[in-house]
């Protein structure tokens, strides 16, 4: 999918602009765009009939996204 192609460079821009700059602000955004990633991972899983390697990617976009709220609110 296209999408999953988009999400994973927003990702890597996020993430790159980080180490560059050593500035962590965008960290947020690069953890809810890594957990939107997984997310159509997962569905690309399921869509390919192996439901175990789609789980784990639904499992890891819950913890992903759990993990950007939370640093989202508790900032």
């Amino acid at each position: 999918m296209i999408l999953k192609v988009i999400f994973a460079v927003i990702a890597a821009f996020f993430a790159g602009y980080g180490l560059i700059t050593k500035n962590f602000e965008f960290q947020l955004y690069m953890m809810f765009f890594l957990s939107l990633t997984m997310l159509v991972m997962g569905l690309e899983e399921f869509r390919k009939e192996q439901k175990v390697m789609g789980w784990i990617s639904i499992g890891a976009f819950f913890f992903v996204l759990f993990a950007s709220l939370l640093v989202f609110f508790l900032n």
